[in-house]
Protein backbone atom coordinates (compact mmCIF):
# COMPACT_ATOMS: atom_id res chain seq x y z
CA UNK A 1 0.00 0.00 0.00
CA UNK A 2 0.88 3.67 -0.73
CA UNK A 3 2.41 5.37 2.34
CA UNK A 4 -0.45 8.15 3.20
CA UNK A 5 0.98 11.48 4.02
CA UNK A 6 -0.99 14.65 5.59
CA UNK A 7 -0.17 17.81 4.01
CA UNK A 8 -1.11 20.72 6.15
CA UNK A 9 -2.44 23.63 4.01
CA UNK A 10 -3.38 24.37 1.08
CA UNK A 11 -1.50 27.21 -0.08
CA UNK A 12 1.43 27.69 -2.30
CA UNK A 13 3.85 25.08 -0.19
CA UNK A 14 0.36 22.59 0.19
CA UNK A 15 0.17 22.41 -4.02
CA UNK A 16 3.61 21.48 -4.54
CA UNK A 17 3.47 18.96 -1.89
CA UNK A 18 0.20 17.43 -3.16
CA UNK A 19 1.82 17.11 -6.52
CA UNK A 20 4.92 15.94 -5.54
CA UNK A 21 3.65 12.95 -3.17
CA UNK A 22 1.61 11.74 -6.20
CA UNK A 23 4.94 12.27 -8.33
CA UNK A 24 6.31 9.69 -6.12
CA UNK A 25 3.45 7.20 -5.46
CA UNK A 26 2.46 8.27 -1.89
CA UNK A 27 -0.86 9.38 -1.03
CA UNK A 28 -1.53 12.58 0.08
CA UNK A 29 -4.04 14.06 2.36
CA UNK A 30 -3.95 17.68 2.55
CA UNK A 31 -6.13 19.85 5.54
CA UNK A 32 -7.26 23.22 4.33
CA UNK A 33 -8.60 25.55 7.14
CA UNK A 34 -10.76 27.72 4.35
CA UNK A 35 -12.66 26.85 1.53
CA UNK A 36 -10.35 27.22 -1.34
CA UNK A 37 -6.75 27.17 -2.12
CA UNK A 38 -4.12 29.86 -2.34
CA UNK A 39 -3.16 30.63 1.51
CA UNK A 40 -2.01 34.00 1.57
CA UNK A 41 -2.56 34.65 -2.02
CA UNK A 42 -6.20 34.63 -1.55
CA UNK A 43 -7.60 37.93 -1.00
CA UNK A 44 -10.74 38.33 1.82
CA UNK A 45 -12.46 40.91 2.74
CA UNK A 46 -12.51 39.86 5.95
CA UNK A 47 -9.92 37.76 6.41
CA UNK A 48 -9.88 34.66 9.32
CA UNK A 49 -8.01 34.53 12.49
CA UNK A 50 -4.54 33.53 12.72
CA UNK A 51 -3.90 34.10 8.97
CA UNK A 52 -2.35 36.46 6.87
CA UNK A 53 -4.01 38.57 4.67
CA UNK A 54 -3.13 40.52 1.54
CA UNK A 55 -4.68 44.10 0.15
CA UNK A 56 -6.50 44.59 -2.66
CA UNK A 57 -4.11 45.72 -5.17
CA UNK A 58 -1.07 43.84 -4.23
CA UNK A 59 1.46 42.64 -7.01
CA UNK A 60 3.99 40.22 -6.31
CA UNK A 61 7.10 41.31 -6.09
CA UNK A 62 9.28 38.12 -7.74
CA UNK A 63 8.38 37.43 -12.23
CA UNK A 64 6.51 34.92 -13.16
CA UNK A 65 9.50 33.16 -15.20
CA UNK A 66 10.89 33.33 -12.06
CA UNK A 67 8.01 32.04 -9.61
CA UNK A 68 6.59 29.45 -11.43
CA UNK A 69 6.46 25.66 -10.41
CA UNK A 70 9.27 23.81 -12.29
CA UNK A 71 6.53 22.06 -14.85
CA UNK A 72 4.21 24.20 -15.26
CA UNK A 73 4.94 27.58 -16.86
CA UNK A 74 2.21 30.39 -16.49
CA UNK A 75 0.84 31.38 -19.39
CA UNK A 76 2.84 34.17 -22.04
CA UNK A 77 0.38 36.26 -21.90
CA UNK A 78 -0.08 37.19 -17.88
CA UNK A 79 1.88 39.74 -16.88
CA UNK A 80 5.80 39.72 -15.65
CA UNK A 81 4.27 41.18 -11.89
CA UNK A 82 0.74 39.37 -11.61
CA UNK A 83 -1.93 40.81 -9.29
CA UNK A 84 -3.60 38.43 -6.43
CA UNK A 85 -5.88 37.37 -8.86
CA UNK A 86 -3.85 36.12 -11.50
CA UNK A 87 -1.41 34.42 -9.18
CA UNK A 88 -4.56 32.71 -8.22
CA UNK A 89 -5.77 31.78 -11.31
CA UNK A 90 -2.39 30.16 -11.67
CA UNK A 91 -2.77 28.17 -8.80
CA UNK A 92 -6.26 26.77 -9.74
CA UNK A 93 -4.55 25.92 -13.36
CA UNK A 94 -1.80 24.42 -11.63
CA UNK A 95 -4.36 22.77 -9.48
CA UNK A 96 -6.85 21.30 -12.02
CA UNK A 97 -3.98 20.15 -14.87
CA UNK A 98 -2.51 17.67 -12.22
CA UNK A 99 -5.95 16.93 -10.31
CA UNK A 100 -4.96 18.36 -6.91
CA UNK A 101 -8.08 19.56 -5.38
CA UNK A 102 -9.27 15.66 -5.10
CA UNK A 103 -6.85 15.40 -2.39
CA UNK A 104 -7.78 18.31 -0.09
CA UNK A 105 -10.24 18.12 2.58
CA UNK A 106 -11.53 22.12 3.01
CA UNK A 107 -12.71 24.27 6.24
CA UNK A 108 -10.84 21.52 8.05
CA UNK A 109 -9.15 21.92 10.85
CA UNK A 110 -5.87 20.11 11.87
CA UNK A 111 -5.67 20.10 16.21
CA UNK A 112 -2.73 17.81 17.12
CA UNK A 113 0.20 15.83 14.96
CA UNK A 114 1.79 13.56 17.98
CA UNK A 115 3.91 10.17 17.36
CA UNK A 116 2.59 7.14 17.51
CA UNK A 117 3.95 5.06 20.66
CA UNK A 118 6.05 2.99 18.60
CA UNK A 119 7.15 5.99 16.38
CA UNK A 120 10.56 5.14 16.92
CA UNK A 121 10.18 2.01 14.14
CA UNK A 122 7.25 2.86 12.01
CA UNK A 123 7.91 6.71 12.02
CA UNK A 124 3.60 7.45 12.15
CA UNK A 125 1.85 10.07 13.34
CA UNK A 126 -1.63 10.54 14.57
CA UNK A 127 -3.61 13.36 13.04
CA UNK A 128 -6.38 14.72 14.77
CA UNK A 129 -8.83 16.92 12.69
CA UNK A 130 -12.06 19.33 13.56
CA UNK A 131 -14.56 19.62 10.22
CA UNK A 132 -16.39 22.71 10.02
CA UNK A 133 -19.74 21.02 11.30
CA UNK A 134 -17.50 19.93 15.06
CA UNK A 135 -16.90 16.68 13.76
CA UNK A 136 -13.34 15.18 14.95
CA UNK A 137 -11.33 12.28 13.47
CA UNK A 138 -7.75 11.10 14.11
CA UNK A 139 -6.08 8.86 11.43
CA UNK A 140 -2.68 7.63 11.36
CA UNK A 141 -0.43 8.94 8.64
CA UNK A 142 3.46 7.07 7.39
CA UNK A 143 4.61 11.31 7.14
CA UNK A 144 3.67 15.04 7.94
CA UNK A 145 4.27 17.62 5.71
CA UNK A 146 3.72 21.11 7.46
CA UNK A 147 3.15 23.51 4.46
CA UNK A 148 1.74 26.64 7.32
CA UNK A 149 4.40 29.04 6.20
CA UNK A 150 5.92 32.08 8.18
CA UNK A 151 2.69 34.76 7.95
CA UNK A 152 0.23 33.36 10.69
CA UNK A 153 0.36 35.81 13.56
CA UNK A 154 0.25 39.05 12.84
CA UNK A 155 2.99 40.98 15.19
CA UNK A 156 1.56 44.24 16.55
CA UNK A 157 4.45 45.36 18.95
CA UNK A 158 1.99 46.94 21.51
CA UNK A 159 4.00 46.02 24.08
CA UNK A 160 7.86 45.65 23.26
CA UNK A 161 7.41 48.58 20.50
CA UNK A 162 10.76 50.90 21.00
CA UNK A 163 9.87 54.21 22.96
CA UNK A 164 8.46 54.70 26.59
CA UNK A 165 10.45 52.09 27.36
CA UNK A 166 13.75 52.97 25.58
CA UNK A 167 13.51 56.72 27.04
CA UNK A 168 13.43 55.32 30.51
CA UNK A 169 16.34 52.98 30.07
CA UNK A 170 17.86 56.02 29.22
CA UNK A 171 17.25 58.02 31.95
CA UNK A 172 17.74 55.31 34.82
CA UNK A 173 20.28 53.15 33.13
CA UNK A 174 18.87 49.79 33.86
CA UNK A 175 15.47 48.26 34.71
CA UNK A 176 14.09 45.44 36.65
CA UNK A 177 11.59 43.09 34.87
CA UNK A 178 9.10 44.33 37.31
CA UNK A 179 10.21 48.16 35.89
CA UNK A 180 9.86 47.00 32.45
CA UNK A 181 6.35 45.23 32.95
CA UNK A 182 5.19 48.74 33.90
CA UNK A 183 6.69 50.48 31.11
CA UNK A 184 5.00 47.91 29.02
CA UNK A 185 2.03 48.65 30.68
CA UNK A 186 2.55 52.27 30.15
CA UNK A 187 3.10 52.10 26.58
CA UNK A 188 -0.24 49.83 25.89
CA UNK A 189 -2.24 52.39 27.62
CA UNK A 190 -1.23 55.34 25.18
CA UNK A 191 -1.68 53.46 22.60
CA UNK A 192 -5.62 52.63 23.61
CA UNK A 193 -5.42 56.34 24.37
CA UNK A 194 -4.49 57.17 20.77
CA UNK A 195 -8.21 59.00 19.17
CA UNK A 196 -7.34 57.86 15.65
CA UNK A 197 -7.50 53.74 14.50
CA UNK A 198 -4.87 51.49 14.54
CA UNK A 199 -4.65 48.09 12.84
CA UNK A 200 -1.89 45.72 11.62
CA UNK A 201 -1.19 45.64 7.80
CA UNK A 202 -3.26 42.69 7.13
CA UNK A 203 -6.46 44.61 7.70
CA UNK A 204 -6.22 46.93 5.37
CA UNK A 205 -8.14 46.50 2.14
CA UNK A 206 -7.87 49.62 0.24
CA UNK A 207 -7.01 53.48 0.45
CA UNK A 208 -10.73 54.91 -0.55
CA UNK A 209 -11.18 55.26 3.18
CA UNK A 210 -8.71 57.49 4.10
CA UNK A 211 -9.10 60.11 1.71
CA UNK A 212 -8.27 63.92 2.88
CA UNK A 213 -6.75 61.88 6.50
CA UNK A 214 -3.37 62.00 7.90
CA UNK A 215 -1.68 58.53 8.30
CA UNK A 216 1.82 56.98 9.96
CA UNK A 217 2.95 54.09 8.51
CA UNK A 218 5.33 51.75 10.67
CA UNK A 219 7.56 50.07 8.93
CA UNK A 220 9.48 49.98 6.05
CA UNK A 221 9.37 46.59 4.46
CA UNK A 222 7.72 45.08 1.28
CA UNK A 223 4.46 45.63 2.58
CA UNK A 224 4.95 48.79 4.68
CA UNK A 225 6.04 50.64 1.26
CA UNK A 226 3.42 49.23 -0.45
CA UNK A 227 0.80 50.56 1.57
CA UNK A 228 2.31 54.04 1.91
CA UNK A 229 2.49 54.68 -1.75
CA UNK A 230 -1.07 53.82 -2.09
CA UNK A 231 -2.66 56.04 0.39
CA UNK A 232 -0.26 58.76 -0.22
CA UNK A 233 -2.10 58.93 -3.34
CA UNK A 234 -5.69 59.55 -1.06
CA UNK A 235 -4.52 60.63 2.27
CA UNK A 236 -3.88 64.59 3.00
CA UNK A 237 -0.39 63.30 4.22
CA UNK A 238 1.77 60.16 4.98
CA UNK A 239 4.37 59.78 7.47
CA UNK A 240 6.67 56.55 6.73
CA UNK A 241 8.07 55.99 9.97
CA UNK A 242 11.20 53.44 9.98
CA UNK A 243 13.50 52.18 12.84
CA UNK A 244 16.48 51.27 10.79
CA UNK A 245 15.65 52.80 7.26
CA UNK A 246 15.86 50.60 4.52
CA UNK A 247 17.56 50.26 0.67
CA UNK A 248 14.80 50.68 -1.67
CA UNK A 249 15.08 48.46 -4.66
CA UNK A 250 13.36 48.23 -8.78
CA UNK A 251 10.74 45.45 -10.14
CA UNK A 252 12.32 47.00 -13.23
CA UNK A 253 15.67 46.33 -14.24
CA UNK A 254 18.16 46.42 -17.00
CA UNK A 255 16.38 47.57 -20.38
CA UNK A 256 13.03 47.46 -18.87
CA UNK A 257 13.20 43.69 -18.20
CA UNK A 258 12.37 42.29 -14.82
CA UNK A 259 14.94 42.58 -12.47
CA UNK A 260 15.31 39.34 -11.02
CA UNK A 261 15.91 37.58 -14.07
CA UNK A 262 18.84 39.84 -14.88
CA UNK A 263 20.68 38.96 -10.84
CA UNK A 264 19.68 35.16 -10.69
CA UNK A 265 22.30 33.99 -13.08
CA UNK A 266 24.82 31.25 -12.96
CA UNK A 267 27.32 33.40 -14.85
CA UNK A 268 27.24 36.00 -11.89
CA UNK A 269 29.28 32.77 -9.61
CA UNK A 270 32.51 34.59 -9.62
CA UNK A 271 30.82 37.52 -7.27
CA UNK A 272 31.00 34.77 -4.93
CA UNK A 273 34.56 34.99 -4.84
CA UNK A 274 34.42 38.62 -3.95
CA UNK A 275 34.89 40.00 -0.54
CA UNK A 276 31.45 41.28 0.82
CA UNK A 277 32.59 44.81 1.34
CA UNK A 278 33.39 45.34 -2.20
CA UNK A 279 29.50 43.69 -3.10
CA UNK A 280 28.07 46.37 -0.90
CA UNK A 281 29.99 49.25 -1.96
CA UNK A 282 29.17 48.39 -5.78
CA UNK A 283 25.50 47.55 -5.53
CA UNK A 284 24.95 50.58 -2.91
CA UNK A 285 26.61 52.77 -5.81
CA UNK A 286 24.23 51.28 -8.09
CA UNK A 287 21.00 51.97 -6.19
CA UNK A 288 22.04 55.53 -5.52
CA UNK A 289 22.33 56.22 -9.00
CA UNK A 290 18.60 55.59 -9.15
CA UNK A 291 18.44 58.14 -5.77
CA UNK A 292 20.07 59.42 -3.17
CA UNK A 293 19.08 56.80 -0.42
CA UNK A 294 20.50 59.61 2.04
CA UNK A 295 18.83 62.77 1.00
CA UNK A 296 15.79 60.98 0.86
CA UNK A 297 16.02 59.73 4.41
CA UNK A 298 15.99 56.27 4.25
CA UNK A 299 20.03 55.24 3.66
CA UNK A 300 20.39 52.64 6.85
CA UNK A 301 23.46 51.91 8.67
CA UNK A 302 23.56 48.53 7.57
CA UNK A 303 25.18 47.36 4.37
CA UNK A 304 23.00 46.78 1.28
CA UNK A 305 22.93 42.81 1.11
CA UNK A 306 22.51 43.00 4.86
CA UNK A 307 18.85 43.01 5.20
CA UNK A 308 16.01 41.54 3.11
CA UNK A 309 15.05 43.87 0.66
CA UNK A 310 12.20 46.06 0.00
CA UNK A 311 10.89 46.55 -3.42
CA UNK A 312 9.43 49.40 -4.79
CA UNK A 313 9.09 51.48 -7.68
CA UNK A 314 7.13 53.86 -6.85
CA UNK A 315 7.91 55.24 -3.34
CA UNK A 316 11.20 57.68 -4.54
CA UNK A 317 8.09 59.36 -6.55
CA UNK A 318 6.00 59.91 -3.66
CA UNK A 319 8.69 61.25 -1.26
CA UNK A 320 9.67 63.73 -4.22
CA UNK A 321 6.56 64.59 -4.61
CA UNK A 322 5.73 65.10 -1.00
CA UNK A 323 3.11 62.87 -0.43
CA UNK A 324 4.88 60.44 1.72
CA UNK A 325 7.54 61.92 4.23
CA UNK A 326 9.91 59.37 5.73
CA UNK A 327 10.08 59.73 9.49
CA UNK A 328 11.78 58.04 12.57
CA UNK A 329 10.51 55.29 14.78
CA UNK A 330 7.99 55.98 16.91
CA UNK A 331 8.44 56.82 19.96
CA UNK A 332 4.96 57.64 21.65
CA UNK A 333 1.19 58.50 21.19
CA UNK A 334 -0.20 61.57 22.87
CA UNK A 335 -4.06 62.22 22.37
CA UNK A 336 -4.63 62.53 18.68
CA UNK A 337 -0.33 63.12 18.20
CA UNK A 338 2.38 60.78 17.40
CA UNK A 339 6.13 61.87 18.89
CA UNK A 340 9.29 60.87 16.77
CA UNK A 341 12.27 59.42 18.70
CA UNK A 342 13.89 63.05 16.54
CA UNK A 343 11.70 65.01 18.82
CA UNK A 344 9.08 66.19 16.32
CA UNK A 345 5.69 65.94 16.46
CA UNK A 346 2.75 65.23 13.89
CA UNK A 347 -0.58 66.48 15.14
CA UNK A 348 -4.18 65.28 14.24
CA UNK A 349 -2.84 61.96 13.42
CA UNK A 350 -6.07 59.98 11.50
CA UNK A 351 -5.42 56.46 11.32
CA UNK A 352 -1.75 54.18 12.24
CA UNK A 353 -1.17 51.15 10.61
CA UNK A 354 1.05 48.75 11.93
CA UNK A 355 3.44 46.90 9.15
CA UNK A 356 5.47 45.18 11.49
CA UNK A 357 5.55 41.75 9.59
CA UNK A 358 4.31 38.51 11.60
CA UNK A 359 5.32 35.37 13.32
CA UNK A 360 4.72 32.17 13.36
CA UNK A 361 3.95 29.12 15.59
CA UNK A 362 3.18 25.04 15.33
CA UNK A 363 -0.19 24.72 17.69
CA UNK A 364 -0.98 21.40 16.64
CA UNK A 365 2.45 20.05 17.08
CA UNK A 366 4.28 18.85 20.61
CA UNK A 367 6.20 22.22 21.64
CA UNK A 368 9.28 19.95 21.96
CA UNK A 369 9.51 19.16 18.47
CA UNK A 370 10.00 22.28 16.73
CA UNK A 371 10.80 24.78 18.95
CA UNK A 372 9.81 28.42 17.85
CA UNK A 373 11.57 31.94 19.71
CA UNK A 374 11.60 34.86 18.14
CA UNK A 375 11.01 33.39 14.77
CA UNK A 376 13.50 31.28 15.20
CA UNK A 377 13.89 27.35 14.63
CA UNK A 378 16.57 24.87 14.33
CA UNK A 379 15.84 22.77 10.68
CA UNK A 380 18.00 20.89 8.91
CA UNK A 381 18.00 23.01 5.77
CA UNK A 382 15.08 24.71 6.57
CA UNK A 383 13.27 21.26 6.53
CA UNK A 384 13.98 18.51 9.12
CA UNK A 385 13.86 18.88 12.73
CA UNK A 386 16.87 17.08 13.62
CA UNK A 387 15.77 15.05 16.91
CA UNK A 388 13.20 12.62 15.33
CA UNK A 389 14.34 8.88 15.35
CA UNK A 390 12.18 8.74 12.01
CA UNK A 391 12.51 11.66 9.30
CA UNK A 392 8.92 11.69 8.71
CA UNK A 393 8.37 15.19 9.55
CA UNK A 394 9.02 17.99 6.99
CA UNK A 395 8.57 21.80 7.45
CA UNK A 396 7.60 23.22 3.91
CA UNK A 397 8.46 26.68 2.85
CA UNK A 398 9.12 28.05 6.22
CA UNK A 399 11.89 30.49 4.12
CA UNK A 400 12.56 33.80 3.48
CA UNK A 401 14.49 33.87 -0.01
CA UNK A 402 16.20 36.81 -1.89
CA UNK A 403 13.74 35.28 -4.46
CA UNK A 404 10.79 33.09 -5.02
CA UNK A 405 9.17 31.08 -2.58
CA UNK A 406 7.38 28.89 -5.04
CA UNK A 407 10.21 26.90 -6.60
CA UNK A 408 11.78 26.41 -3.45
CA UNK A 409 8.81 24.94 -1.84
CA UNK A 410 8.39 22.60 -4.57
CA UNK A 411 12.08 21.63 -4.58
CA UNK A 412 11.41 21.06 -0.75
CA UNK A 413 8.79 18.65 -1.39
CA UNK A 414 10.55 16.99 -4.19
CA UNK A 415 13.55 16.18 -1.53
CA UNK A 416 11.00 15.53 1.38
CA UNK A 417 9.23 12.52 -0.27
CA UNK A 418 12.05 10.84 -1.49
CA UNK A 419 12.97 10.95 1.65
CA UNK A 420 9.94 9.26 3.24
CA UNK A 421 10.44 6.57 0.16
CA UNK A 422 14.18 6.14 1.73
CA UNK A 423 16.05 6.64 -1.83
CA UNK A 424 17.75 9.97 -0.08
CA UNK A 425 18.97 9.56 3.29
CA UNK A 426 19.57 12.13 5.63
CA UNK A 427 23.13 12.67 7.98
CA UNK A 428 23.63 11.63 11.48
CA UNK A 429 21.66 14.10 13.81
CA UNK A 430 25.23 15.15 14.70
CA UNK A 431 26.10 16.52 11.43
CA UNK A 432 22.60 18.05 11.04
CA UNK A 433 23.29 19.86 14.01
CA UNK A 434 26.14 21.09 13.22
CA UNK A 435 25.13 22.28 10.00
CA UNK A 436 22.11 24.35 11.42
CA UNK A 437 25.00 25.82 14.07
CA UNK A 438 27.29 27.12 11.27
CA UNK A 439 23.97 28.47 8.61
CA UNK A 440 22.85 30.21 11.87
CA UNK A 441 26.02 31.98 12.77
CA UNK A 442 26.51 32.78 8.97
CA UNK A 443 23.06 34.90 9.09
CA UNK A 444 24.06 36.44 11.87
CA UNK A 445 27.13 37.42 10.91
CA UNK A 446 25.38 38.43 7.20
CA UNK A 447 22.05 40.40 8.47
CA UNK A 448 21.15 43.04 10.74
CA UNK A 449 19.40 42.01 13.76
CA UNK A 450 15.61 41.56 13.51
CA UNK A 451 12.71 39.25 13.42
CA UNK A 452 12.76 38.40 9.83
CA UNK A 453 16.04 37.51 9.00
CA UNK A 454 15.38 34.34 10.79
CA UNK A 455 14.74 31.96 8.13
CA UNK A 456 16.39 33.55 5.18
CA UNK A 457 18.28 32.29 2.23
CA UNK A 458 19.73 32.91 -1.20
CA UNK A 459 17.42 31.91 -3.98
CA UNK A 460 20.28 29.63 -6.54
CA UNK A 461 22.90 28.58 -4.02
CA UNK A 462 19.89 26.99 -1.88
CA UNK A 463 18.19 25.57 -4.96
CA UNK A 464 20.89 23.77 -6.29
CA UNK A 465 22.11 22.82 -2.69
CA UNK A 466 18.23 20.82 -2.37
CA UNK A 467 18.58 19.97 -5.75
CA UNK A 468 22.04 17.89 -5.38
CA UNK A 469 19.67 16.08 -3.07
CA UNK A 470 17.43 15.31 -5.11
CA UNK A 471 19.82 14.42 -8.11
CA UNK A 472 18.67 17.18 -10.22
CA UNK A 473 21.02 19.57 -10.66
CA UNK A 474 21.68 20.60 -14.51
CA UNK A 475 24.87 18.51 -16.19
CA UNK A 476 26.26 22.11 -17.38
CA UNK A 477 29.70 20.48 -18.57
CA UNK A 478 27.84 17.42 -20.47
CA UNK A 479 25.77 20.01 -22.34
CA UNK A 480 27.98 22.43 -23.56
CA UNK A 481 29.42 19.25 -25.77
CA UNK A 482 25.63 17.42 -26.19
CA UNK A 483 23.60 20.70 -26.52
CA UNK A 484 25.49 23.84 -26.35
CA UNK A 485 22.51 26.18 -27.27
CA UNK A 486 20.91 25.59 -23.82
CA UNK A 487 23.65 25.16 -21.79
CA UNK A 488 24.67 28.73 -22.73
CA UNK A 489 21.24 29.46 -21.83
CA UNK A 490 21.35 27.73 -18.95
CA UNK A 491 25.08 29.27 -17.85
CA UNK A 492 23.66 33.22 -19.23
CA UNK A 493 20.28 33.25 -18.87
CA UNK A 494 18.22 33.64 -15.82
CA UNK A 495 18.27 30.55 -13.71
CA UNK A 496 14.61 29.49 -14.27
CA UNK A 497 12.75 26.75 -11.90
CA UNK A 498 12.66 24.44 -15.51
CA UNK A 499 16.76 23.99 -15.09
CA UNK A 500 15.88 21.23 -12.11
CA UNK A 501 13.34 19.05 -14.17
CA UNK A 502 16.00 18.41 -17.31
CA UNK A 503 17.29 15.57 -15.79
CA UNK A 504 16.36 13.08 -12.68
CA UNK A 505 13.60 12.45 -10.89
CA UNK A 506 10.93 14.20 -11.56
CA UNK A 507 12.55 14.99 -14.95
CA UNK A 508 9.86 16.90 -17.68
CA UNK A 509 10.30 16.74 -21.08
CA UNK A 510 9.29 19.86 -21.83
CA UNK A 511 12.12 21.70 -19.90
CA UNK A 512 14.60 22.32 -23.05
CA UNK A 513 11.49 24.03 -24.58
CA UNK A 514 10.55 25.86 -21.54
CA UNK A 515 14.25 27.40 -21.15
CA UNK A 516 14.84 28.33 -24.87
CA UNK A 517 10.99 30.09 -24.74
CA UNK A 518 11.44 31.88 -21.43
CA UNK A 519 11.99 35.54 -23.06
CA UNK A 520 9.41 34.88 -25.42
CA UNK A 521 6.88 34.62 -22.41
CA UNK A 522 8.84 37.80 -20.52
CA UNK A 523 8.18 39.73 -24.20
CA UNK A 524 4.70 38.88 -25.26
CA UNK A 525 2.79 40.94 -22.67
CA UNK A 526 4.59 43.65 -23.53
CA UNK A 527 3.76 43.66 -27.03
CA UNK A 528 0.58 45.73 -27.41
CA UNK A 529 1.78 48.16 -29.85
CA UNK A 530 3.37 47.98 -32.93
CA UNK A 531 6.07 50.47 -33.23
CA UNK A 532 8.36 51.41 -35.94
CA UNK A 533 12.02 51.07 -36.07
CA UNK A 534 13.35 54.24 -35.40
CA UNK A 535 16.45 55.56 -37.74
CA UNK A 536 19.20 57.70 -35.70
CA UNK A 537 20.44 60.50 -37.11
CA UNK A 538 24.17 59.50 -37.18
CA UNK A 539 23.57 56.30 -38.53
CA UNK A 540 22.18 58.14 -41.74
CA UNK A 541 24.83 60.61 -41.66
CA UNK A 542 27.10 57.81 -42.08
CA UNK A 543 25.30 55.86 -44.88
CA UNK A 544 25.41 59.34 -46.61
CA UNK A 545 29.19 59.70 -46.24
CA UNK A 546 29.95 56.05 -47.47
CA UNK A 547 27.70 56.51 -50.48
CA UNK A 548 28.74 60.20 -51.16
CA UNK A 549 32.56 58.19 -50.71
CA UNK A 550 31.96 55.57 -53.11
CA UNK A 551 30.78 57.51 -55.84
CA UNK A 552 33.51 59.71 -55.82
CA UNK A 553 35.68 56.87 -55.75
CA UNK A 554 34.33 55.55 -58.56
CA UNK A 555 34.13 58.79 -60.17
CA UNK A 556 38.15 59.44 -59.81
CA UNK A 557 38.06 55.65 -61.55
CA UNK A 558 36.93 56.55 -64.80
CA UNK A 559 38.78 59.88 -64.15
CA UNK A 560 41.82 58.62 -63.90
CA UNK A 561 43.60 61.29 -66.20
CA UNK A 562 42.59 63.87 -63.71
CA UNK A 563 44.07 61.89 -60.84
CA UNK A 564 47.33 63.50 -60.63
CA UNK A 565 46.11 66.64 -60.87
CA UNK A 566 43.32 65.79 -57.70
CA UNK A 567 47.19 64.35 -55.39
CA UNK A 568 49.13 67.49 -56.42
CA UNK A 569 46.15 69.68 -54.78
CA UNK A 570 44.47 67.56 -51.97
CA UNK A 571 42.02 70.79 -51.27
CA UNK A 572 39.75 70.01 -54.26
CA UNK A 573 39.57 66.87 -53.34
CA UNK A 574 38.45 67.70 -50.11
CA UNK A 575 36.08 70.11 -51.55
CA UNK A 576 34.94 67.34 -54.06
CA UNK A 577 34.10 65.29 -51.09
CA UNK A 578 31.69 67.82 -48.85
CA UNK A 579 29.68 68.36 -52.00
CA UNK A 580 28.21 65.55 -51.32
CA UNK A 581 28.00 65.68 -47.62
CA UNK A 582 24.77 67.30 -45.69
CA UNK A 583 25.07 70.71 -44.83
CA UNK A 584 26.30 71.73 -42.31
CA UNK A 585 28.11 68.54 -41.34
CA UNK A 586 28.58 67.67 -37.99
CA UNK A 587 32.28 66.49 -36.77
CA UNK A 588 31.85 63.73 -33.67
Amino acid sequence: MAKRVAVIGGGTSGLACIKCCLDEGLEPVCFETSDDIGGLWRFKENPDPDRASIYHSLIINTSKEMMCFSDFPIPAHFPNYMHHSLIMDYFHMYADHFQLKRHIRFQTKVLHVTPRPDFPHSGQWDVETEAKDGRREKQVFDAVMVCTGHHCHPHLPLRDFPGAANVMTKQTGSMCKEQQHNVSELWCNRINTFKGKYFHSRDYKNPEEWRGKRVVVIGIGNSGGDIAVELSRMAKQVYLSTRRGSWILNRVGIKGFPADMTFNKRALWFFRLLSVGFLNKWREEQLNKRFNHKLYGLQPAHRVFSQHPTINDDLPNRILSGTVSVKTNVKEFRGSSVVFEDGTVEDDIDLVVFATGYTFSFPFLPSHLIPVSKNKVSLYKYVYPPGLECQTLAVIGLIQPLGAIMPISEMQARWATRVFKGLCKLPPMSAMLKEIKAKEEAMAKRYVAAQRHTIQVDYLPYMDELAKQVGVCPPILKLLLTDPRLALNIIFGPCTPYQFRLYGPGQWDGARQAILTQWDRVTKPLKTRCTPEPQSQRSSHSLIFSVSVAALLSALYYSRASLHALIADPSSLLDKIRAFLPSPLTTH
